[in-house]
């Protein structure tokens, strides 16, 4: 498969980065309007192959356009100001349905938008759509969308990675500039490997969760995929902040993460963790993350070998933790106050037959596993030992973190597979997400950025820092994606549908 590099200078809209967009923008050389109707016509050629949109706002979308030209005529553009945004659907927005990937809520439209989505209306950004998940955010392929399986731009017989199957697949492929998605147990940052595109999971807190329809509360977040670090920088300092209307949300203080940027990585320390080189690793995908780890070195960082014994755990801990979190945030949806409601001659009945119709398997497997550990009898022997194991883990981030400013490792210990090759099989569908859930059980931040091929197919590096040091886990990111030439890679989506 060939590896087109993004073309300096591009007529082609859809291929700018959001700071290119910024610069064109404001220099009057387009409009918002142009830039917009170049991405809904990329949407309308490619998306009935990638499926990346459950539902696309075109008309939403022009309305932005306009007013985000009239305001920038007015010098009052912000950062993202006429950027065309995706928005993972389960992202509450009072102008499109949020369905969460399920049938349970078709049709369900918010009264009031998600704050990150407020915060991208107050600058000025352009909604182009809501994108594909996996049913509730849970799964790590896109297949468990109760609407279709989202493609991956790099090869359509193969995954985007998931839960952000949607959001990830759009900037690969050119139908957004930057995207929203969330990461529970690694599902901003597997499919941004899977694709070839940055996706960054933010400090538990960093970033307010009101109006993102729950999975897993002590888990979620949301965070953005981009082309480049600089665009993630500027998609994260547009979202962050304390929100009153969220109690998980830190009130820390925003750093200015661009100003993070450009820098060297000269006398900054580097863990490299051995626990994670694991059995069943591709050959491909091993090769990839040494040379990115040795290009660190070259680059002037310290690389230290660092300990995380009970990483092991991690995987089996959170089968614990998010799925009974999940059957408690799942148990809104009943036939009553909103969604689908399928009537029965009894309430119970009315339960049954709503959640019956309404879930998908992997949702009810979910559920099932997640109501089990929280039984009575049950609690104390996994609920609460995962607990106790959580804590175990965050303290090891936290001892290494005491002699390394970040950690790397691979993002995930495949390319990506094929639709279809382990929907059989939940426990190879759990293992694509190893290496990132760790990272989320201890609730520190993560970014994963391209750092080659394999097969044809991106590989990813995972760096990963202290609570609340993005700006170092940005900073380590940018000095490697400007040292290789991954950044703005375009998969050849155009050149397969002239064959």
């Amino acid at each position: 498969m060939s590896v087109p590099a993004m073309p300096t200078g591009s007529d082609d809209l859809t291929r700018l980065t959001a700071a290119d967009a910024r610069r064109q923008l404001d220099a009057r050389e387009i409009s918002a309007a142009e830039l917009t109707e170049a991405h809904l016509a990329r949407i309308e050629a490619l998306d009935g192959r990638v499926r990346c949109y459950i539902e696309v706002m075109a008309d939403v979308a022009r309305a932005q356009a306009t007013a985000a030209d009239a305001r920038i005529a007015r010098g009052e553009a912000g950062p993202l100001t006429g950027v065309p945004v995706a928005l993972k659907d389960v992202l509450c927005t009072t102008d499109a349905v949020t369905t969460a990937g399920s049938k349970i809520l078709v049709g369900y439209r918010s009264p009031y938008d998600a704050t990150v989505v407020a915060r991208l209306r107050a600058q000025g950004a352009v909604f182009l759509g809501k994108a594909n998940t996996d049913e509730f955010a849970m799964g790590s392929s896109t297949e468990n969308s109760a609407f279709f399986t989202t493609r991956n731009p790099w090869d359509v017989e193969r995954v985007p990675g998931g839960s952000s199957g949607g959001p990830a697949a759009a900037v690969a492929a050119g139908e957004a500039t930057l995207s929203l998605g969330t990461d529970t147990g690694g599902s901003i940052r597997q499919p941004a490997g899977f694709c070839g595109v940055v996706g960054l999971k933010p400090t538990y807190g960093r970033v307010s969760r009101y109006g993102l329809i729950a999975f897993a509360s002590s888990l979620d977040q949301i965070g953005p995929f981009a082309r480049t670090v600089e665009d993630a920088a500027i998609m994260l300092q547009a979202i962050a902040g304390h929100d009153p209307l969220d109690a998980t949300s830190a009130p820390e203080l925003v750093p200015d993460y661009r100003a993070a940027l450009g820098g060297e990585l000269r006398g900054t320390t580097i863990g490299i963790p051995e626990e994670y080189t694991i059995e069943g690793m591709e050959p491909g995908v091993e090769a990839a993350v040494e040379a990115a780890v040795r290009r660190l070195g070259e680059l002037g960082a310290e690389l230290v070998p660092v300990r995380l014994p009970h990483t092991k755990y991690a995987l089996p801990t959170y089968y614990v933790t998010a799925p009974a979190e999940a059957s408690a945030n799942l148990a809104r949806f009943d036939g009553v106050k909103y969604g689908l409601a399928v009537e029965a001659p009894t309430l119970r009945e009315t339960y049954e037959r709503t959640r019956g119709e309404g879930f998908g398997p992997e949702v009810k497997r979910r559920i099932m596993l997640g109501t089990h550990a929280l039984s009575s009898g049950y609690y104390d022997a996994y609920y609460v030992k995962g607990q106790k194991v959580r804590t175990l883990i965050k303290r090891d981030f936290d001892e290494a973190f005491a002699r390394v400013d970040a950690i790397v490792a691979p993002t995930s210990p495949t390319v990506a597979f094929g639709i279809g090759a382990r929907t059989a099989d939940p426990y190879q569908m759990y293992l694509a997400d190893v290496f990132t859930v760790p990272a989320s059980m201890a609730g520190i931040p993560g970014i994963a950025v391209p750092c080659g091929f394999a097969d044809g197919l991106p590989v990813s590096l995972q760096i990963l820092g202290r609570h609340f040091d993005e700006a170092t886990v940005l900073r380590v990111a940018d000095a490697y994606e400007r040292s290789e030439p991954w950044a703005g890679m375009r998969p050849p989506l155009e050149e397969r549908a002239q064959v």
